[in-house]
């Protein structure tokens, strides 16, 4: 008598042979042969090599690949990840330590599919989970700028992350999860404006590398859009209907601040923030406005709440002072804690803020105002105050200057009880001073 074998057993079997098959050709990939440099004078015509150089401002590719005192796209960029650090590449057309042999085709393979030249797989750091989606005319574009920046010696940086994500073939693991391959599909119920807004949000801007939050793997948490997320440990706003910011944007207002970091009623870009718009400042001005287009529209129409905080933001930066204001109910923090706050707020604050920002006057934008007090997570407040707002090198523009050397844990989180509570008039946020210790501890 022979047993039964279970219904499904040998399903389960293909299925499982099925896995191991995929898993292994997405492990292997084939190198692609060493291509001869392209002579850019007669391979690359004037009008694609800048659409490459407007579309590498859009992709800010000069944050990750160029450091402050480096060649342009010579790599060496280290970028903290929760795995460990990883070094931009260069990206230059030199032949031993750049991408000077890489053809067309592997060019476009590693935007695609995160495969270099020689079939390793590339850390999904560089972020081509968004950059699969980039049309192959703007691949062509972006190839002829590279191939034509001046070729630079420098050869990477090794990486150091924790085993077992130093073990590069586990990226095939992690493609098979979350890199999904498509075009983008253009929707025909918006404006062409709109769309290409779309198309470069979610491609070559790869806004959501820092507005999205994360999973445990790294990996963008896709069903939740433009929600929020961190990079090099600042909180990033949402884009989306969950905006903190205290007054709605418009598209002229963000077009604006996205090309020079400053706009009216809205602070001024810092942290990680300022290479993109330092990058962006040399993007098409169409499509920048594009961007604006359809991150405005993603926020949705001003709802009551929204109006609400903003009449409550426009009637707290009309007082004199913001002592004026007072820390009402929504303190949360003892009477002391709050005349702390209110005291180092006088002290290092109140000569610039309360005298409001106007072109070329010395003053600041009123707090109520500005967005990082009424973010859900404090880290961004704690690392302006500390760090203060500088200027890109050789650039001129508005500063603030440091305190991280003058305040206290103690002063600083009492100023931050302050603010968010005569500032933004909202609740307090939770476990403040621990927040305020793990910050000064990070890099």
């Amino acid at each position: 008598m022979t047993r039964a074998r279970p219904r499904n057993a040998l399903p389960a079997v293909g299925l499982a042979v099925a896995a191991v098959v995929a898993l292994g050709a997405s492990l292997w990939r084939p190198a692609i042969a060493a291509d001869a440099p392209p002579a850019a004078a007669s391979t690359f015509d004037a009008a694609t090599v800048a659409k490459g150089a407007q579309l590498a401002a859009v992709g800010n590719c000069s944050s990750c690949h160029t450091t402050s005192d480096g060649m342009p796209f010579a790599g060496g960029v280290p970028l903290a990840t929760p795995f460990g650090t990883i070094h931009g590449a260069n990206i230059t057309p030199d032949r031993e330590t750049g991408i000077g042999d890489w053809s067309q085709q592997s060019f476009a393979r590693a935007m695609q599919e995160g495969i270099a030249r020689d079939g390793s797989h590339l850390y999904p750091a560089f972020p081509y989970d968004h950059f699969t989606h980039t049309g192959d005319d703007d691949l062509r574009a972006l190839y002829a700028f590279v191939m034509t920046r001046d070729p630079v010696h420098a050869p990477n940086l090794p990486n150091d992350l924790r085993f077992p994500f130093s073990v590069r073939p586990l990226v095939a693991g992690w493609n098979l999860l979350f890199l999904h391959r498509a075009s983008f599909q253009p929707d025909a119920a918006q404006s062409a404006e709109w769309n290409r807004g779309a198309y470069l949000v979610e491609s070559l801007g790869h806004c959501g590398g820092c507005h999205a939050p994360r999973n445990g793997l790294g990996a963008e948490k896709k069903n939740a859009g433009l929600s929020g997320g961190e990079a090099e440990g600042w909180y990033v706003p949402a884009l989306d209907h969950a905006s903190p910011s205290p007054l709605p944007w418009s598209v002229d207002s963000l077009t604006m601040y996205l090309r020079t970091g400053i706009t009216a009623d809205h602070a001024m870009a810092g942290g990680p923030m300022q290479e993109v718009v330092t990058s962006l400042a040399n993007a098409s001005a169409e499509d920048v406005r594009a961007i604006a287009v359809y991150i405005v529209a993603s926020m949705g129409p001003t709802d009551a709440e929204r109006t609400t905080r903003a009449d409550g933001a426009q009637r707290r930066a009309a007082q004199a002072s913001l002592d004026a204001v007072g820390s009402g109910a929504t303190a949360g923090g003892d009477a002391a804690t709050m005349r702390l706050g209110a005291t180092v707020y006088d002290g290092a604050c109140a000569r610039c803020h309360d005298l409001g920002r106007a072109v070329s006057s010395a003053g600041a934008l009123q707090l109520p105002l500005a967005v990082a007090v009424y973010d859900p997570d404090p880290r961004s407040l704690i690392r302006i105050i500390r760090q203060g707002i500088v200027p890109p090198q050789s650039q001129r523009g508005r500063w603030m200057p440091a305190f991280g050397a003058t305040l206290t844990d103690d002063q600083l989180t009492a100023l931050l009880g302050y603010l968010r509570s005569a500032a933004a008039d909202a609740p307090p946020w939770p476990d403040l001073a621990k927040v305020v210790r793990d910050t000064k501890a990070s890099p």
